[in-house]
């Protein structure tokens, strides 16, 4: 049997398990750094299949190291698993995890054979919390030559356009009073966070168009009788790149001092969440990736319409660390997109679950062709990465 035929063979034979792995963690739908149950189902479907499994790496008790195989060739594909606040898994990451799984069991099979060895790497909390910049920090990526997944979306593309972006944890601290009696004792935070968003909205007139500013208010205050003494918000600020952040951030900064110089409240901006960089994908992987897609039938939609997103993703700093690709699968969501309810709903649905075999298979087609490939396989064995102490953000 051809070898990609064998692979689609092994993948095809587990598929009832990953469209069960895959709905079980829609299911579970929990959040960052809290995808206990979703990372033990992850990593035991792959302790089942042979992997050899460490779990709570770096120092991160939902993220794990799953390794077989013991070739020279190390290759990583990363696992998420952490759903959206209040809004379940509507990035589809339980599709991302199963399709992870699929591809780390067909190649383990043949990883001596193909000269790599394999790990599938358990990444949580990509949604804020940067669980893959950690695991780099502390040494999760360790020894990997390159590193791959995939990831859900409306439309189909071998490659993500990729905002850096700063997560913010915004605090006001006033000073209660009863609002009716004796107001004028009172330093209202609420306000502050008002003439906060008000210097924001006008500073939007003079950021670059790729540049973004969003956030939400996470507490208000208590009652409407009570002055607000404090409230609390949370923040993504992006730009094209870290370098074009770091020219904004200052500018975002001044709008909420704004906010208490005007109220003379107290203001915390937070930024010691670490920062998601731009996107730097490996062009030879990614042409082999297209080409091993195209094989099994997938299509991709014209490069105007994927230009036209902007998100943000944790696994951007692992492309600046190694040779990286990141994929995008279309499935059929009814026009709704990621970070909806209908996308939520659309991610156990049978193009779903289409999604997760057939991105399993893709990625393990391209990590063959990789092997067959003598140029692309010699620059990927040049270097690994390994992490500098000096730079923890731990």
């Amino acid at each position: 049997m051809d070898l990609r035929d064998a692979l689609a063979a092994r993948i095809d034979r587990r598929r009832g398990d990953l469209v069960a792995l895959s709905h079980a963690v829609h299911t579970d739908a929990e959040i960052a750094y809290e995808e206990h149950a979703s990372s033990r189902r992850v990593s035991s479907a792959l302790e089942a299949g042979g992997f050899a499994v460490e779990t709570g790496v770096c120092d991160l008790p939902t993220a794990f190291v799953a390794t077989a195989g013991t070739g020279p060739l190390h290759l990583g594909i990363c696992a998420e698993y952490d759903a959206l606040p209040g809004i379940g898994h509507a990035c589809g990451h339980n599709i991302i995890a199963a399709a992870a799984v699929g591809a780390g069991l067909a190649l383990a099979e043949i990883a001596d054979d193909l000269g790599i060895t394999v790990s599938v790497l358990g990444t949580p909390a990509e949604e804020g919390g940067g669980g893959k910049i950690l695991m780099l920090e502390r040494g999760g990526f360790d020894g990997l030559n390159a590193a791959m997944m995939v990831h859900p979306a409306p439309l189909e593309s071998s490659t993500f356009p990729c905002l850096a972006v700063q997560h913010l944890e915004v605090t006001y601290r006033g000073r209660s009073a009863h609002a009716s009696a004796y107001p004028q004792l009172g330093i209202n935070a609420a306000d502050a966070f008002t003439v906060a968003q008000v210097a924001l909205g006008l500073l939007r007139q003079h950021i670059h168009p790729t540049d973004r500013i969003h956030g939400i208010i996470t507490h208000g205050g208590d009652a409407p009788n009570i002055v607000p003494e404090l409230t609390t918000g949370r923040w993504s600020i992006r730009a094209s790149t870290l370098a074009e952040l770091e020219i904004l951030m200052p500018k975002v900064e001044r709008c909420f001092e704004a906010g208490a110089i005007a109220t003379g409240c107290d203001v915390t901006v937070d930024r010691s969440r670490p920062p998601y960089s731009e996107f730097q994908p490996d062009p030879d992987m990614v042409s082999l990736y297209e080409g091993e897609a195209t094989a099994i039938g997938r299509s991709f939609d014209p490069v105007d319409a994927v230009s036209e997103l902007s998100g943000s993703t944790d696994m951007a700093n692992v492309s600046l660390a190694m040779p990286t690709i990141h994929p995008m699968l279309r499935i059929e969501a009814g026009g709704a997109v990621n970070h909806q309810p209908g996308f939520t709903a659309a991610c156990i649905t049978a193009d779903a679950d289409r999604a997760v075999r057939d991105g399993a298979l893709a990625m393990a087609r391209t990590v063959v062709a990789i092997t067959e490939s003598p140029a692309v396989r010699d620059r990927l064995l040049a270097t690994s990465y390994r992490a500098d102490p000096s730079t923890s953000l731990a």
